[in-house]
């Protein structure tokens, strides 16, 4: 590759912008990243936290977690942790020392560098739905089994939402293409279609090697510059109870070397994968993802870690995971409190247990969605779309989720509480006096326009004029708004060299097989 060519594809990839539009579909919120300027909720003392913290460290001193991938056992036993077959025990010593490496604060760029995040800190960021099999919406009103049309579409959505920060995994997952190449096709698509930080599923060698290898190239970046800094992340699970598995792993594995974004987030849900009292089933789930960042720490001391809780319940009489309850909201905060005491970012995630976009869906997500603002959590996962537990993406409730995501933002906004005297509005008040109203006064006239929040969803009519207006209710308006955002779609702009070696990429590894399905 010549300089010059070089040049040009490194300058293409970095000089993308959010995307354009002519007639907006909605008028939303501009991009920015939330600040959460909230004291967080903290419901355990200073005792509870200790606690909590010594039964992990016996969960990782005394019982052990086990590694079923060969190449982290051997970096664990050079570490010199305990391993005995598969069990892993280390030390608190070993683990806090660890810890203690793993930056607070950390950024990732994609290919626009305009959309860089930072995790960590007073952010709070917001991402898609991600890995749901199925798909819901009214133009079927059925539960489909997901397609790349159906992923694409929702793609189109997390690039149009302001509110939505960073692309998680597959906002469906598109059966119709084969498990082989769907990840290139996917990540495709998701380069393609946004310019916004991009994940990869740590399945196996083949995936992780190639989304790293397309994320820099869409960047425009050497191996060198792809290594310096983070530009994509991972998520990976734990298989709880106490176990991590060979492909997750592996990815993690990889990603620590290049420096690139590492999330853990184990699924425990009391109960079932975990004790009943939330207090264990944190302390678990805590171990359960301590190790791993250990694991990092030690590969590349330094590299950008987060801790996640998927920590809920299950309904006892069903077996079926429950999803914004009041157990939900109580570990995730505990768990926030964790987070500050070892000094890592956190991640938690908008969630319900509802089959279809309704009541039941708005409230349990909002639970969640609140959780995470009282946690202090950093990355939300799932924010937008979540059905089902997760079996379900939907269009409609990704766009009324991101009317409550908006609602959030415009809550965290400094000028929401101000006390300057211009808000103060003390003269405003002398002159209307006793018995008067503010709707006329020059003090409401130079604000009025930006005084509120405006929904875009929201219908604040009473019920006359709603039913004369023809008695739509939310969901109907959500998928009349999701309809024209498609309509209205526009990608953003990418070099022309740089889409074709993309393309080209992706051609090539499709034609050697891809990744295999065995792992």
């Amino acid at each position: 590759m010549t300089e010059e060519v070089l040049r040009r594809k490194r300058n293409g990839g970095r000089a993308g912008h959010a995307t354009r539009r002519g007639k907006a579909a909605i008028e939303q919120m501009p991009w920015r990243l939330p600040v959460n300027l909230d004291r967080p909720i903290e419901p355990l003392t200073a005792e509870g936290v200790q606690a909590v913290h010594e039964a992990a460290m016996f969960i990782l001193e005394d019982i052990g977690i086990e590694f079923l991938n060969h190449e982290a056992l051997d970096i664990l036993r050079d570490a010199g942790c305990t391993v005995q077959g598969e069990n892993v025990r280390m030390g608190r010593d070993f683990v806090m020392e660890m810890l203690g490496r793993a930056p607070k604060q950390w950024t990732i760029t994609p290919r626009n560098p305009e959309r860089q995040i930072t995790i960590g800190g007073d952010h709070i960021l917001f991402g898609n739905v991600s890995s749901p099999p199925n798909y819901w919406d009214m133009a079927t009103g059925r539960k489909l089994s997901g397609t790349r049309e159906m992923c694409r579409d929702l793609l189109k959505l997390s690039q149009y939402f302001n509110c939505i920060h960073f692309i998680g995994g597959y906002p469906v997952e598109p059966v119709d293409v084969h498990a082989s190449v769907r990840h290139l096709d996917v990540l495709y698509d998701t380069l393609t279609l946004t310019d916004k930080v991009a994940h990869a599923y740590s399945l196996g060698k083949e995936r992780v090697e190639d989304v790293m290898e397309m994320v820099r190239i869409a960047g425009g970046h050497t191996h060198e510059e792809f290594d310096a800094s983070p530009k994509m992340f991972t998520n990976i699970n734990s298989t709880s109870p106490l176990k991590h598995d060979i492909p997750m792993l592996d990815g993690w594995i990889r990603l620590a070397r290049r420096g690139q974004g590492l999330v853990v987030t184990p699924f425990t849900l009391a109960g079932a994968m975990a004790p009943v009292t939330m207090a264990g089933a944190v302390a678990q789930s805590l171990a359960e993802g301590l190790c791993a960042i250990a694991l990092a720490q030690w590969i590349r001391p330094g590299a950008p870690c987060a801790i996640g809780t998927f920590t809920s319940n299950v309904d006892m009489k069903s077996g079926a995971p429950a999803f914004g309850t009041p157990e939900y909201m109580r570990a995730t905060q505990m768990t926030g409190q964790l987070a500050r005491f070892y000094g890592l970012p956190m991640r938690s995630s908008g969630v319900c247990a509802a089959n279809v976009p309704d009541g039941q869906a708005m409230w349990e997500t909002s639970h969640s969605l609140w959780a995470a603002v009282q946690s202090g959590t950093h990355m939300v996962y799932h924010a937008a779309g979540w059905l089902e537990g997760g079996l379900i993406a939907s269009p409609e409730k990704f766009v009324m989720d991101c009317e409550v995501l908006q609602q959030i933002q415009r809550y965290m906004e400094p000028a929401t509480f101000a006390t300057t005297p211009e808000d103060l509005a003390l003269e405003a008040i002398r002159e209307v006096g006793p018995g008067g109203h503010f709707f006329g006064i020059q003090h409401t006239q130079d604000r009025y326009e930006k005084a509120f929040y405006q929904p875009f969803l929201s219908d604040w009519r009473n019920y006359e004029a709603w039913d004369i207006a023809g008695a739509v209710w939310t969901h109907e308006r959500a998928h009349g708004i999701y309809r024209q955002i498609m309509a209205e779609f526009e990608a953003p702009p990418m070099d022309v060299a740089i889409h074709d070696e993309l393309l080209a990429f992706v051609s090539r590894r499709k034609a050697e097989g891809g990744a295999p399905t065995d792992f």
